[in-house]
């Protein structure tokens, strides 16, 4: 195993090595949080694969398909087909508009006053997404050196937050093409083939397991259609994503760097649930499905390879916990303290960007390990995240961009309505059930439209400043760094 700790430590020195070269770029608020709006296509696409592909889709991928076979990576997949939408249909529009959170988007749609709630909403889901993520470390961590849950959170968080506090975005972005290579390397080129010949190759395992395991639809009709709600409609309105196309240097970067990104999920949703489909021949009696990953890398791999592959599982769950922090300091910075800055105090006193956002990192950072050590069940709280997500925020969202009659009032009526409603409905049905964000976005949609019609429509002296921002006309409300005149990163 000395060979395997070296690389992992090797791996994770490189990460701090590159959040304190990231500091030394991130000279403004647009480059701490965006990169400074000017990553080419190659960088844009491989950290943005990276953010949405992390523990859950390389450990649980992994563990669906040891549980349901080739139907397993439908979890992944719709991520996949979420972002491949977002970047078709939506990422030009979003990254021209100049902003840094979600709710800016919603404040310049509808005339202000719909950003304050969203936020809120938007702040709790990317803290418990930033906390799941972290929590993983404690399974990695275990493999490696067999330590207790709390320390493994910390060693892991603490990296985390260190790179991203230290460089923002820069860090984030290079520490996350780093891991999107690594991740390919020890998943795709090393244990996807392994696991397949150490099962005795794809003939062998159709004749070890039930016929259920090759149907594409084993998983139940159900089930992929709550995954279609919660994850592919995720994709398009969480903060975390939104602020990956915000760093994107050109509507075609932001279109074309996405669409190779979606495309590269497909192929990782059904390496993973390959892998789990081997594993299920080679140990067909795991107490948990979620134990395939690492028993398959324990057991099965030499050493050093077995060392990079977990690097690849740190890089999977390290992208998206860096991700999910700067996102949810973003918000808690910019939607919610900014807010009662400027009602205590005086407007026109200045404010150090860099040095704010960064503190709202260390601060939500440390708010993210303690939340990580204290909590239990995390897949009833990322449930509890993306339902109030996905139930409160998507229809006002998707309809600013696509229906000009939504007003404010509209706006408000479906996060209120559609929160609630999800709330209620997890209440009566279990946390875990599906009807929580069915019946929630219904609700949502008739309170928008409703409302909507029912009040004045919105001002057209803001519609029109809507229009031009999002064909690229107008400019950002806040001025930016001229650093961002340099050439484009690549």
């Amino acid at each position: 195993m000395a060979v395997d700790y070296l690389v992992i430590v090797v791996y994770l020195a490189g990460m701090l090595a590159m959040g304190w070269w990231g500091m030394r770029r991130a000279r403004s608020k647009s480059e701490f949080l965006v990169a400074g709006r000017r990553l080419g296509p190659v960088l844009y696409s491989g950290t943005m694969a990276a953010i949405v592909l992390g523990g859950a889709s390389t450990i649980g991928g992994v563990g669906l398909g040891y549980q349901y076979g080739l139907s397993g990576a439908w979890m992944v997949f719709t991520i996949g087909l979420g972002l491949l939408a977002l970047s078709v249909f939506f990422s030009a529009r979003i990254a021209r508009l100049r902003v840094f959170t979600v709710s800016e988007m919603l404040d310049l749609r509808y005339g202000g006053r719909a950003g304050v709630i969203s936020g809120v909403v938007m702040w709790a889901y990317t803290l418990m997404l930033a906390v799941t993520s972290t929590i993983a470390y404690a399974t990695i961590f275990d493999v490696l050196f067999d330590i207790n849950r709390t320390l493994a959170i910390v060693l892991g968080g603490s990296i985390v937050v260190a790179y991203s506090t230290l460089g923002g975005m820069w860090s984030i972005t290079l520490t996350d093409m780093v891991q999107f290579v690594v991740k390919t390397i020890g998943v795709l080129l090393l244990l996807l083939p392994i696991a397949v010949v150490k099962a005795g190759g794809f003939g062998e395992m159709r004749a070890q397991l039930p016929t259920e395991y090759f149907d594409p639809l084993g998983i139940g009709g159900e089930t992929l259609f709550t995954y279609v709600l919660i994850y592919t409609f995720g994709m398009l309105i969480g903060q975390d994503i939104w602020q990956r196309v915000f760093t994107a240097r050109s509507d075609r970067t932001a279109r074309w760097g996405g669409t190779v990104a979606g495309t590269y999920c497909l192929a990782y949703a059904l390496a993973g649930a390959v892998i789990g489909t081997a594993a299920k021949v080679l140990y067909p009696k795991l107490a948990s499905p979620d134990d395939a990953f690492a028993t398959l890398v324990k057991d099965e791999l030499p050493v050093g390879v077995r060392g990079l592959v977990l690097a690849a599982a740190l890089a999977a769950v390290m992208s998206t916990s860096s991700g999910a922090l700067i996102a949810c300091a973003t918000v808690a910075n910019n939607d919610i303290w900014s807010r009662l800055r400027g009602i205590v105090r005086p407007s026109g006193e200045q404010h150090d960007d860099v040095k704010g956002n960064r503190a709202f990192i260390l601060l939500m950072g440390l708010a993210v390990i303690g939340t990580a050590i204290a909590l239990n069940d995390v897949v009833q709280a990322l449930t509890v995240a993306y339902n109030l997500l996905v139930g409160g925020l998507l229809v006002p969202i998707l309809g600013g961009l696509l229906w000009k009659r939504g007003t404010v009032q509209g706006a408000l009526a479906a996060v209120a309505v559609g929160g609630l409603a999800v709330v209620a409905l997890m209440a009566a049905y279990g946390i875990l059930a599906n009807e929580p964000v069915s019946y929630g976005l219904l609700a949502s949609l008739a309170a928008y439209v409703a409302v909507s019609l029912a009040t004045r429509p919105t001002d057209p002296a803001v519609l029109a400043a809507w229009r031009d921002r999002l064909a690229g006309r107008a400019p950002a409300s806040a001025p930016e760094s001229v650093s961002e005149q340099v050439p484009a990163a690549q």
